[in-house]
């Protein structure tokens, strides 16, 4: 890939769509490790006030897709991600919130990352695992089926 990993960060951080909605500033990203952070608001929160999962899924997800894709760009291909686990450790309220995702294993066909969601105290909030399908993304036949 042609973009340093501190432009290609800042490329990230400008996206919009997902990212933005969440939050979400990628601060690094190579092909060993991502890092993301995002203070949390009143968006991110369940009725009971506490961060809801769906925002550490999301967040486990884009991490690691990252990471996957920027491999797989090398190779001329995409990633989708087809299985998502992420466990909630410890209840957030608020504060500011950072991500990390690193390999696990990557192959030719298939990634698989994982990634911890810690605050501001270095405890872990939550860690997720996710396994992402590499395809060229031209057709609908490549992907795997549900």
């Amino acid at each position: 890939m042609s973009s340093a990993p501190s432009d290609l960060a800042a490329d990230l951080s400008g996206l919009g769509g997902f990212i933005e909605s969440l939050g979400l500033k990628v601060m690094s990203v190579t092909q060993e490790e991502v890092v993301a952070t995002w203070d949390v608001a009143p968006a991110h929160l369940q009725p009971h006030g506490i961060v809801h999962g769906g925002v550490h899924c999301g967040v486990v997800e884009t991490v690691c897709s990252i990471g996957a894709g920027l491999i797989a760009a090398e190779r001329g291909q995409i990633v989708v991600g087809v299985d998502n686990h992420t466990n909630f450790v410890r209840p957030v309220r608020s504060g500011r919130l950072t991500a990390t995702g690193t390999p696990v294993s990557v192959g030719r066909r298939m990634q698989i990352w994982q990634a911890h969601i810690r605050d501001s105290s270095d405890k872990l909030v939550a860690q997720g695992q996710v396994r992402l399908f590499c395809t060229s993304g031209e057709g609908k036949d490549e992907l795997p089926s549900t």
